[in-house]
């Protein structure tokens, strides 16, 4: 018998919720980002749930693209952090690859690759220059890019710019530092004629003047808002990925008694304890507090105790007749994956992207 703990993606909330960012666009345009194996929920998997609507996709890295154009996948693939070396030139030429440039010594190094490729056979690219709008990640800045812009507008090698920028506090809807960020790059685009990049998934959930040009989202894809709840939009999405497994074993323990390494917990009267197959070793955080909500059954639980390697034990409260076998929910339609990520100090994105590759991922 395999162990119990799986990983259940849902591609139709997948499709609804890459639906509801392209609503927000007037032209339908989104980048479906999926680095990072689509944040822990399959990079080709997802690629082919969306092929049929997704006219890009996104990821961080050439290794990501290539793991897709040998999957079958035909849409152009941005590549969200550019080159990291001149080396990967020759393939993101013959790939044609979209690519970030957030760097003089990318345009330098773009310049000399072409200068010494036959100019006959130049398949030219599209150009996503990257603008330093306030967030000081990566990025020129607004006078260098303009700069930047008018020096790839000569070169035979650059099909389109697209002027970019990522938002630093647009989860923030009271942060006027977005509002300033946006005036920024707004200011260039009317300058130099230039489509534009701005709208991440908050940006695309709560920022309308922001959903101009091709929208970015990601968290959003997989059904976590980054929005507080209550928001409109955010609360539209659909769950993803509901990572479950199986009750293994359960006991009553006697007021007084400790559980688990350390014995952090300590049971204040008598207590029923089931234990979960999933640890950190699957990538449930060892940092979740004592209180950190599983669901049993159908029933809101609390986490009792250290998360072990392999195993995670669970007060199980008054829930009747508890048996091994029974249902538990990690995080899913139930149990928000954001309120988990708050009881770890954590954010939703490092629990989806941190779920290792042993937790079995079964789409449905």
């Amino acid at each position: 018998m395999a162990r119990p703990l799986v990983a259940e993606i849902n591609l139709k909330a997948l499709r609804h919720n890459y639906q509801l960012a392209c609503q927000q666009s007037a032209r339908d345009q989104a980048l479906a980002v999926i680095k990072a194996d689509a944040y822990g929920h399959g990079a080709i998997q997802v690629a082919k749930a969306l092929e049929d609507m997704a006219p890009a996709f996104a990821v961080a890295a050439i290794e990501e693209a290539e793991t897709l154009v040998a999957a079958g996948i035909k849409q152009p693939i941005v590549l969200l952090e550019g080159f990291f070396s001149a080396d990967e030139l020759p393939l993101i030429h013959q790939r044609g690859y979209p690519l970030v440039i957030h760097s003089s010594w990318q345009v330098d190094a773009l310049s000399l690759f072409f200068k010494q490729d036959n100019q006959d056979q130049i398949n030219p690219l599209q150009i996503w220059l990257k603008v330093d709008t306030g967030m000081h990640r990566l990025g020129f800045a607004p006078d260098q890019a303009v700069q930047v812009h008018t020096l790839l507008k000569q070169q035979p090698w650059v099909k389109e710019i697209i002027l970019t920028s990522h938002l630093a506090c647009a989860d923030d809807l009271n942060n006027p530092f977005t509002q300033q960020q946006l005036s920024t790059l707004f200011r260039l685009k009317n300058q130099l004629g230039t489509p534009v990049s701005l709208a991440n998934s908050p940006a695309t959930l709560g920022w309308p003047s922001a959903c101009e040009g091709w929208l970015r989202p990601g968290i959003m894809l997989y059904g976590a808002s980054p929005l507080k709840p209550g928001h409109p939009l955010g609360d539209q999405l659909q769950t993803v990925m509901t990572l479950k497994s199986r009750l293994i074993s359960v006991r009553q323990i006697a007021a007084g008694e400790k559980v688990g390494y350390g014995g952090r917990f300590v049971a204040k009267k008598p207590t029923q304890i089931g234990v979960v197959a999933c640890g950190y070793g699957d990538g449930y955080p060892r940092q979740a507090v004592d209180g950190t909500p599983v669901g049993v059954r159908g029933q809101v639980c609390q986490l009792a105790g250290r998360v072990s390697m392999d195993m995670m034990t669970v007060d199980l409260g008054n829930l009747d007749n508890p048996q091994p076998g029974d249902e538990v929910e990690l995080w899913g339609p139930q149990i928000d994956v954001n309120e988990v990520a708050n009881h770890c100090d954590t954010i939703s994105y490092t629990l989806l992207t941190g779920l290792l590759p042993r937790v079995k991922r079964l789409y449905i």
